[in-house]
C-alpha cells in the first residue's frame, strides 16, 4: 500500500474479513478506519426473508410468520438465510416431482382464470392419480412455498457463526477500543 506513490486521491481501499485477529499487526495499523458490521437483528431477518423468497414466489407466508422465522434465526448470517430460502424454495418442487395425486384449481394468478393441477393428499376430495409427468408444463400450478417449508430448511442448515466466533469479535473490538485510548 506504501507503493501507491503518485496521485492516490483517488484510490479507495476496502477490505473484508471474518477473522481480523488473525491478521498481522502492520496490515491492520495500514487501515484508518475499521467497521463491525454485526449480525442482522430481528427485523433484518425477517425482510431477508422476504427479500430472498422473492415478490413473485407463490407462498403462504402470512405477514406475522415472518418475525416467527427471524426468532428461530438468531446468529444467521444474510448468506445463512440465503441458503435457507434456496433451500425452501426447492421443497414445492421435489413435493411437484414426488406427487400422486392432483385436483384442479382455478390459477392464482389474478389475470389468467386457466384451471391448473396441483399436488395435493390422496385423500383429498378432488384428488385425481396423476403423475406430475403426465401434465402439460403449462397446466401444472407450482405449489407454494409453506412456513414449513422454510422451517424444515431452518432445522437443516444452522447457522455458520458459532457462539465462540461472536466472543472471538467482541474480544478483538474490546482490544482495539482499549488501544484507541
Amino acid at each position: 500500500m506504501e507503493d501507491i506513490r503518485n496521485d492516490n486521491s483517488a484510490v479507495f481501499i476496502i477490505a473484508a474479513t471474518h477473522l481480523p485477529w488473525k491478521l498481522d499487526a502492520a496490515i491492520l495499523k495500514r487501515f484508518e478506519k475499521r467497521i463491525h458490521i454485526p449480525l442482522p437483528d430481528l427485523k433484518e431477518r425477517a425482510l431477508m426473508f422476504k427479500i430472498h423468497l422473492g415478490t413473485d414466489t407463490f407462498h403462504t407466508i402470512q405477514e406475522d410468520q415472518w418475525i416467527q422465522l427471524a426468532r428461530r434465526t438468531e446468529r444467521y448470517s444474510g448468506a445463512d438465510i440465503a441458503v435457507v430460502c434456496k433451500e425452501a424454495l426447492h421443497r414445492p418442487i421435489r413435493r411437484l416431482c414426488l406427487a400422486t395425486h392432483f385436483k384442479q384449481i382455478l390459477n392464482p394468478k389474478f389475470d389468467d382464470h386457466r384451471q391448473l393441477w396441483l399436488p395435493c393428499s390422496f385423500d383429498d376430495p378432488h384428488a385425481v392419480p396423476l403423475t406430475f409427468d403426465k401434465i402439460l408444463s403449462a397446466e401444472l400450478c407450482e405449489p407454494p412455498v409453506t412456513l414449513s417449508d422454510i422451517q424444515a430448511a431452518i432445522t437443516i442448515h444452522k447457522p455458520t457463526v458459532t457462539e465462540y466466533d461472536l466472543l472471538s469479535h467482541q474480544k478483538f473490538h474490546w482490544k482495539i477500543c482499549q488501544e484507541c485510548l
